[in-house]
C-alpha cells in the first residue's frame, strides 16, 4: 500500500473515531490492557530480536528494553486512561450574543496525530491509548532500532480493533524509513499534527523540515540547584533520583548548581552516586571540594561542553555559583525548557526560582524525575512539550484536543 492509501485509510478512520462514544472506546483499552498481558511473551520475543541488534552500552538500550514488569506496567497505564474522563466534547465557554445567538466553545479531537519517534517501543502504547481515548486516529512512525518490537504492538492493537469491529486503520505504523518520514511530514493534506519524540537532532529536524504543524516535544537539559539554605539530606536523595533512576530519559538531572557556601556538603551530596558509578565533570571549585572524597576515576574536569549538555547516560557536571539569581542566569544559557529544580528551605528563594526560570516545569525540594504524564495524574503522556504553543508540560488527553464554535440562531441575520 503506497503510503497516500495510509494517510487516507487513518483519515478515514479519524472521522469514525470521533463519533464514538465513551464506553465503546473504554472498551477497547481495557481490552488492549488485558490482550497486552496475555501477549508478554510475543512481545519480549519480538523486543529480544531489536535489542540483539543494538550494543548494551548504547544509551538508547534501555528505552528500547521491554520487560515482563514494563509490560504490567503499560498494560496498567492503559487501564488507567481508561478510567480518565474524555477530554472531547467539553463546553468550554458558553454564552449568548445580545442579538440571542448562543455561542459554544467545544473541546473536539485534532483528528489525525503523527508520532516521530526512536527506540521506545512503549511510545507505541501511549501514544494509541491517549489517542483513542481522545478521539484521534495515529499514524506511528517508529525509529529501525525498534522495528521488531513495534510491529508486534501494532499487530497486536489491529487484532483488538477488529475483534470489537473498529476499523483497524485508527493507528497506522509506517516503514522505518528515512522515505517514509519526508513523506510524514509533508503530508498536510491527511495529517493535523506531528509529534517527534527523541534527540534534539530528531527534533529540529521535524521542526525545519515539516509542513505539518509541530508540537516539540524537546529534549531534557535538566539542572537540580542546591541552594545555600538547602536541606543536605533532601538534597542527597533528590540529586540521586533525578540522576540515576532512568538515566535515558528526558527527565533526567544533568547539572548541579551549588551555592558556593555549600561546597563543604557536595561530598555528601554527591556520595550515592557512586552506587551506580556516575561520573562527575565538576569545574574548579567543585572538584576541589570532591578531590579524595569521590572516586578518582569518576571525577573529571569540565569544560565548556560539560555543560548543555544531555548525557542520557551515567554522567553529569557540576557548576558552582554565587547565589540564585547565578543559577538561574545559568538555566537560560544552557537549559531547554524542560523541568528545572531547587533545594531550599527558603521559601522566598524558591518562590524567586520558580518565578524566574522559563521551564516547563518548576520544581521546589522534588526531583526532575517527576516530569512524567502518569506522575501529574494525566495518564499515560505523548511527550513532554518544551514549547508555550497550545501545550506545555506533559501532554496528556486534554492537550490532544483543540476546539471548536457551536453556533445557534434562530433566524438572525448580520446588518
Amino acid at each position: 500500500m503506497k503510503l497516500n492509501e495510509i494517510f487516507r485509510s487513518v483519515q478515514a478512520a479519524s472521522r469514525k473515531l470521533a463519533m464514538m462514544n465513551s464506553d465503546e472506546v473504554n472498551r477497547i483499552l481495557l481490552a488492549l490492557a488485558d490482550e497486552t498481558e496475555h501477549c508478554i511473551p510475543e512481545l519480549l520475543e519480538a523486543n529480544r530480536k531489536d535489542l540483539e541488534r543494538m550494543d548494551p552500552e548504547n544509551p538508547k538500550y534501555d528505552r528500547l528494553k521491554l520487560s515482563e514488569a514494563r509490560l504490567i506496567e503499560i498494560a496498567s497505564n492503559i487501564r488507567d486512561v481508561a478510567a480518565l474522563p474524555s477530554p472531547a466534547g467539553i463546553v468550554l465557554e458558553d454564552r449568548i450574543r445580545p442579538n440571542g445567538l448562543r455561542l459554544k466553545k467545544v473541546s473536539v479531537p485534532f483528528g489525525v496525530i503523527g508520532i516521530i519517534y526512536e527506540a521506545r517501543p512503549n511510545v507505541s502504547f501511549d501514544v494509541f491509548s491517549l489517542c483513542l481515548k481522545s478521539g484521534n486516529a495515529c499514524i506511528l512512525k517508529g525509529g529501525s532500532d525498534a522495528d521488531f518490537s513495534n510491529r508486534a504492538i501494532v499487530a497486536l492493537i489491529h487484532r483488538v480493533l477488529e475483534r470489537l469491529g473498529t476499523d483497524p486503520s485508527a493507528v497506522a505504523l509506517l516503514p522505518s524509513s528515512h522515505e517514509a518520514t519526508a513523506e510524514l511530514l509533508h503530508a498536510e493534506r491527511y495529517v493535523d499534527l506531528i509529534i517527534p519524540r527523541g534527540s534534539a537532532g530528531l527534533i529540529k529536524f521535524v521542526r525545519e523540515e515539516a509542513t505539518v504543524p509541530v508540537i516539540e516535544t524537546g529534549a531534557g537539559i535538566c539542572h537540580t540547584y542546591f541552594d545555600k539554605d538547602g536541606d543536605a539530606e533532601k538534597g542527597a536523595a533528590i540529586i540521586n533520583n533525578a540522576k540515576t533512576r532512568r538515566v535515558s530519559v528526558c527527565n533526567a538531572l544533568d547539572c548541579l548548581l551549588i551555592h558556593k557556601d555549600r561546597l563543604q556538603d557536595l561530598p555528601d551530596l554527591c556520595r550515592p552516586l557512586q552506587k551506580n558509578n556516575v561520573v562527575i565533570y565538576a569545574d574548579p571549585h567543585a572538584w576541589e571540594a570532591l578531590k579524595g572524597n569521590y572516586p578518582p576515576e569518576l571525577l573529571e574536569h569540565a569544560d565548556e561542553q560539560s555543560f548543555g549538555t544531555e548525557f542520557l547516560n551515567y554522567k553529569m557536571s557540576v557548576k558552582t555559583v554565587g547565589c540564585a539569581e547565578e543559577a538561574v542566569s545559568h538555566i537560560h544559557a544552557y537549559g531547554s525548557k524542560h523541568s528545572e529544580s531547587i533545594v531550599t528551605e527558603n521559601n522566598v528563594t524558591g518562590s524567586y526560582f520558580q518565578k524566574a526560570v522559563d521551564a516547563a516545569c518548576v520544581y521546589v525540594n522534588a526531583p526532575t524525575s517527576f516530569t512524567d504524564g502518569a506522575q501529574f495524574g494525566l495518564g499515560a503522556e505523548i511527550g513532554i512539550s518544551t514549547q508555550k504553543l497550545h501545550a506545555r508540560g506533559p501532554m496528556g488527553l486534554r492537550e490532544l484536543t483543540t476546539y471548536k464554535w457551536l453556533i445557534e440562531g434562530n433566524g438572525q441575520i448580520r446588518p
